[in-house]
């Protein structure tokens, strides 16, 4: 993976130079040029042959293995002449499908819909219910009946009657949730469905959060000015929602079940500690059989409980404990084996993330895989072939490839072939699966594959859009390792322009993230990996990426030694970054800006105040300032509660170095930001007023975490590339 720079550098002088399109902002976020094409949105139906695909006028059925189209399954002027489905789902026996409408987001994962249920029988459409749109509507799995949340109570509506039943009745905005979890559970435990069918169809399992006690959080929200909207609005909304920051109450939770036989409902016993996590429910093979998940507050204990559904009794299956943190993938990617006899789970616990195979007893069978890399991903198990699929980093921390191991934890294959990122979606029944490959040079490249790895046809090639990027003049992107003064080797990459020229001085941009097992340097095509960075790199700049320590895919030591000090050993890291880019002879050490989203904008925020020495301009979007305005669930994760770690709170605060400013900032932040709110970089700005520092700002109105939508994205990339052009000064000096 180390090469030369010196031989990087000839070959890029020695370059024939040709002319090239100059890339835009417009290009970027009007046109949106630079965006490939994928290959997403295909339903594997059961029989593993076909698979579905949702067109603007309706839902259409394919072949696998030619791509043909076989059937119209239905339209949707079919249900409704007002409305058009935006996704769907299939019943298990696929006799029936659920078509979601007039969705209204809500938060990252959920929303509120009408919901309409086709037979493909009887021909008939029917809406699940007309006392107003619902949440997370499913069939039972005798698809009779459907079950949903609405007002934060859960409700069954048999579709033979057309009866609705009321589940739950003490559903209060703000107060209680049933069936559906609370901002932070939604957030951090990324889930928006906190109830779940038995198998048999006899239960209905569900979460009940009381967040009663948890604080509120207030967002102000303005109007704005749209075609649709020009009248004045003088008293903005006042919106309000709970959200539990770091080292405050979370909801109160509880475990439920229903019997639909006898209406009864059954608390299940989850223990008398109340401040803890249960971020799953799942049903085990057997109706009989609830597992509930118990994470302890700290997140250091994960307990999979065994809960009968007529008594609420549990049993403890196993107990996962970690002197770090458990991550959420641990319980995230659990299994139980159709055999009913195994479940998979994934574990730390030997300093790298590998895969577990346990008898339903909580015995463990045999470690399936192991080694100094990390699995990264985890697709299932082949009940025929008795083989479990992942993706891991065994080749390198860069790269991503997809293996294959038998039930004994022997014979590993490895199924992908190109050296790069590869990532599959397999068919039900494992009959097929869709291959896409990138690398920093090759825009994704889907393939379809049969189980035995042969190449049935190529999905999409994205050669247009390579010939778009050639156009552009291509990229020249390259990895590089080097040491910090602590010996500790970092992965980087940098983006040059076409006619580079290594005898010259040249400013640089670092971007990053640095987040808690993230990775910005990774041989694929990612969406950075054109458009905005090689704007920057034809106006002169050096692009570089680097994953400093906490990063992943390199072991548990690496990635957890930030543990309990978020910020300390990323800034540092990241100052040595700036040191060492200063020593290389076409780097102009005096023009070396920093830039970063959400955590990126926290680190580059620290780099400007704790590393002011060597980061003369840096742009902060949504940054976090100190880790007590964060939610609970994430922060707790990595930093315990502040209370019992105020130093590590307060040390890497940039709002407690804002005194040390001395190059150009520009903080951005939305102001509907319900993840990382306005308050920290407004927190900041105040600091950064009383220490007598010069900044700049920019609020977007009403724009959550993603600052998006309408002509925003637009003029965000505009702010910045005018910023770092203005302040770095990308003219190459002699």
């Amino acid at each position: 993976m180390k090469k030369s720079f010196l031989v990087f550098l000839v070959l890029v002088v020695s370059l024939q130079t040709y002319a090239q399109q100059e890339i835009t902002v417009e290009d970027i976020w009007k046109r949106y040029l630079f965006f490939p094409s994928s290959v997403d949105g295909l339903k594997s139906m059961q029989n593993g042959e076909h698979y579905t695909v949702y067109e603007r006028d309706g839902i259409d059925k394919y072949e696998y293995k030619t791509g043909k189209k076989i059937e119209s399954l239905i339209k949707f002027n079919s249900f409704t002449n007002s409305n058009v489905a935006e996704d769907y789902d299939f019943s298990n026996d696929e006799k029936k499908i659920m078509l979601h409408a007039d969705i209204e987001s809500i938060y990252r994962h959920s929303f509120v819909a009408n919901y309409y249920v086709h037979d493909f029988k009887t021909k008939e459409t029917k809406i699940v219910s007309t006392n107003g749109k619902q949440q997370l509507a499913s069939f039972s799995p005798d698809a009779n009946k459907v079950a949903f949340v609405r007002d934060n109570n859960l409700y069954i509506t048999d579709l033979t009657t057309q009866k609705e039943i009321q589940i739950t009745n003490d559903g209060k905005y703000n107060q209680i949730l049933n069936g559906i979890p609370d901002w932070v559970y939604e957030e951090e435990f990324g889930f928006n469905k906190a109830y779940e069918w038995s198998p048999d169809g006899k239960y209905i399992a569900y979460i009940k959060f009381d967040e009663s006690e948890v604080k509120m959080f207030n967002m102000t929200k303005y109007a704005g000015q749209s075609p649709q909207k020009k009248e004045n609005v003088l008293y903005p909304e006042n919106y309000t929602f709970k959200y539990p920051k770091a080292g405050d109450d979370n909801s109160k939770v509880n475990v439920y079940t229903y019997n639909l036989d006898t209406k009864k409902t059954q608390l299940v016993d989850i223990g008398t500690e109340i401040d803890q996590y249960i971020p799953r429910i799942r049903w085990t093979q057997d109706a009989d059989k609830l597992c509930v998940f118990r994470l302890n507050r700290l997140q250091k204990k994960l307990e999979l409980l065994i809960a009968n559904p007529k008594t609420g009794e549990i049993k403890v299956l196993i107990t996962e404990t970690n002197k770090y943190y458990i991550e959420s993938f641990t319980y995230d990617k659990i299994i139980f084996l159709k055999d009913g006899k195994h479940f998979v789970m994934p574990s730390e616990r030997d300093g790298y993330r590998h895969l577990y195979l346990y008898k339903i007893d909580g015995t463990l069978k045999t470690q399936l895989t192991s080694g100094k890399w990390d699995i990264t991903d985890f697709y299932g198990y082949d009940e025929k072939k008795k083989v479990f699929y992942y993706q891991s980093a065994e080749v390198s921390p860069l790269d991503r490839d997809v293996y294959s191991i038998d039930i004994k934890g022997k014979k590993k294959t490895k199924i992908s072939t190109s050296k790069g990122t590869n990532d599959v979606v397999f068919s039900d029944g494992y009959k097929y699966y869709i291959n896409y490959f990138s690398d920093v040079n090759t825009p994704p490249y889907i393939t379809l594959y049969s189980s035995k790895g042969e190449v049935i046809r190529v999905l999409e090639d994205n050669s247009s859009f390579k010939s778009r990027v050639e156009s552009f003049g291509g990229q020249h992107k390259e990895f590089f390792t080097f040491k910090t003064s602590e010996g500790i080797e970092l992965n980087a990459s940098r983006i040059v322009a076409p006619d580079f020229d290594s005898t010259k001085k040249h400013a640089v941009i670092i971007m990053q993230y640095s987040g808690p097992g993230s990775q910005k340097v990774l041989n694929n095509w990612a969406y950075d990996s054109f458009g905005w960075v090689n704007l920057l790199a034809q106006k002169g700049f050096v692009v570089v990426f680097v994953d400093s320590r906490g990063t992943g895919a390199r072991g548990e030591e690496f990635k957890k030694q930030t543990y309990k000090q978020l910020g300390k050993y990323e800034t540092v890291d990241l100052i040595e970054t700036a040191k060492y880019l200063g020593t290389l002879p076409y780097v102009d050490k005096e023009r070396i800006g920093i830039w970063g989203w959400s955590y990126g904008g926290y680190m580059a925020s620290l780099c400007m105040t704790k590393g002011a020495e060597y980061f003369s301009t840096g742009i902060a979007v949504a940054p976090v300032t100190n880790w007590r305005y964060y939610d609970n669930i994430y922060t707790e994760r990595f930093m315990v509660k502040p209370q019992d770690n105020a130093s590590g709170y307060d040390d890497n605060s940039p709002i407690n170095h804002a005194s040390k400013l001395k190059g150009n900032l520009l903080l951005i932040h939305g102001t509907a930001d319900d993840n990382v709110h306005f308050q920290n970089v407004m927190e900041f700005a105040e600091a950064l007023v009383q220490a007598e520092k010069q900044f700049e700002m920019m609020a977007y109105n009403n724009r959550d975490h993603s600052i998006f939508g309408g002509n925003t994205r637009f003029h965000l990339y505009t702010l910045k590339t005018n910023y770092f052009v203005k302040h770095l000064k990308p003219e190459i000096l002699k």
